[in-house]
């Protein structure tokens, strides 16, 4: 097997020491060999990074952005190469791959307007002979911790617009799918990015909490579970960094007695069955308003559900691929035997799935659980697989009361024609990001990305105008160039108009 290595300063690098195996999910056998990075090597893209940041910061942002318009070149020329190394460390299908990585190069086209998004702000004659300015500055060295779920897209809602606002970059992708993450680092490189603003080393927490602990750190990017958002927020925030850690989800549903239920349907399959459930933004609770709606859901569902195509993430046509790895497949699995003892109605069973050719991939069929109740765990809990769970309720306000009530505020969206309670749903709700028929509500580049309450630790949303906030601080300086045949007496109070 293959040694993927690290990237620092430049260069690919490889240490004696830990390693880890990285798994086709399709075939369930290991292809790859992982160094996890020593605190020596974490130390060593830190210090690359730094040696890096005072010419980076220096750079005009005209020439930083014109280095990210050679990257979304670059990144678009070898779309079908990347989607292959997703595909086969992941296990999501090529076409989701493909997806993914089109919407992380619109975070690298949002980046490529740094000339605009840096602009300070300038105020003239304050008072007497004095004008005012505001200076987005960079933060200096910063780091990204990053999910297995997409490996492509969420590192590019980090690095691009941490660059083109001048600092430099350590990204710890996940251990399960880096060579995606790699490749892409690469052609940023290739670009013409110099040598230490990015680096890729690869671990486990002992890296995260080298990257936590180290002084020169000054801000912490991650998305993952709740736990360790919450460890990385807290342990980063006592030692003074920014941190944005963005955590678990659990996302509803509501589906209104006058909904276009053939379209909801088709939004709910996508939504809740595709890259396997593997998703922060997946529709995993359907909260029917009325028995009425919810037999109409359910009856409609049962027979897609049953109908996905599965297989290699790899082959062409499919609706899902495996999940990521033997033991997520165990922990979904553990879920629904889990749901039916709590006395859900388990309508689809996808356990036990086998798929010609790949016996030892990790596979599950789509599950459909109906009649479940909040107090149920594959309801207060993120399941992160195909798994749809229905929830039944008597009216609008009771399903905005339970979601209002879960720890999580991620994402939710409502299926309806009526503008008023599309209306209410939006003002009330307290989540994040909201759809109204629209299943997935993920914000384009040019906004920002992020979940309320336990989904959220930290100020600033990711990406977008946020994501310029977080990689940079506010300068104001005040100027005053008083006239030669002026002479004013001291002042001693405080300076007013």
């Amino acid at each position: 097997m293959s040694l993927i290595p690290h990237l620092i300063n430049g260069e690919l690098v490889t240490e004696d020491g830990r390693t880890a195996d990285v798994f086709n999910p399709s075939t369930g056998q290991a292809i790859h060999k992982l160094p996890l990075a020593s605190r020596e090597t974490i130390q060593k893209a830190i210090d690359s990074a730094k040696a890096a940041f005072p010419a980076w910061r220096n750079t005009p942002p005209a020439k930083r952005a014109q280095v990210m318009f050679r990257f979304k070149q670059l990144l678009e020329q070898n779309e079908a190469r990347i989607a292959q190394l997703i595909s086969e460390e992941h296990g999501k299908t090529l076409e989701d791959a493909v997806g993914e990585l089109k919407r992380g190069i619109e975070n690298v086209e949002f980046a490529c307007a740094a000339p605009e998004i840096l602009k300070g702000e300038y105020s003239r004659n304050v008072g007497p002979n004095i004008d005012a300015w505001s200076d987005f500055q960079p933060l200096g060295v910063v780091a990204g911790i990053t999910p297995f779920n997409f490996p492509a897209m969420v590192p590019l809602w980090m690095y691009p617009l941490a660059i083109v606002c001048g600092n430099c970059f350590i990204l710890k992708p996940s251990e399960r799918d880096p060579s995606s993450t790699l490749l892409i680092a690469q052609l940023l490189l290739e670009a013409g990015l110099p040598k230490g603003v990015l680096s890729v080393v690869h671990g486990d927490k002992a890296a995260v909490d080298a990257l936590i602990e180290a002084p020169e750190v000054k801000a912490l990017s991650f998305v993952g579970s709740t736990p360790i958002a919450e460890y990385i927020y807290a342990e980063g925030t006592k030692r003074g960094k920014r941190v944005q850690a963005l955590g678990g989800a659990k996302n509803h549903a509501v589906l209104m007695p006058d909904a276009d239920l053939d379209n909801a349907v088709s939004a709910l399959m996508g939504a809740a069955y595709g890259s396997c459930g593997e998703r922060c933004m997946a529709i995993s609770v359907a909260v029917c308003v009325g028995d009425q709606v919810a037999d109409a859901l359910v009856a409609k569902l049962v027979p897609q559900v049953k109908a996905l195509k599965i297989g290699a993430g790899t082959t062409c046509g499919l609706d899902m691929g495996p999940l990521v790895s033997g033991q997520a497949r165990d922990k979904v699995s553990g879920y629904i035997e889990d749901g039916v003892s709590a006395g859900a109605t388990l309508v689809v069973d996808g356990r036990g799935l086998s798929v010609a050719g790949h016996e030892e991939g990790f596979f599950l069929g789509g599950c459909l659980f109906d009649n479940v109740t909040p107090e149920m765990r594959i309801y207060k809990e993120e399941i992160f697989g195909p798994v749809l769970c229905v929830v039944r309720v008597n009216s609008l306000e009771e399903a905005m009361q339970l979601i209002n009530d879960h720890e999580y505020g991620n994402g939710t969206c409502i299926f309806t024609r009526d503008g008023e309670a599309a209306r209410l749903f939006c003002d009330e709700i307290e989540v994040g990001m909201v759809g109204v028929n629209v299943p997935l509500p993920v914000p384009v580049a040019y906004h920002s990305f992020g979940g309320w309450k336990r989904s959220l630790f930290g100020d600033l949303h990711a990406y977008g105008p946020d994501g310029v906030r977080f990689y940079t601080r506010r300068k104001a300086i005040t100027q005053r160039w008083p006239q030669r045949a002026s002479h004013e007496a001291s002042q001693f109070a405080f300076p007013s108009l």
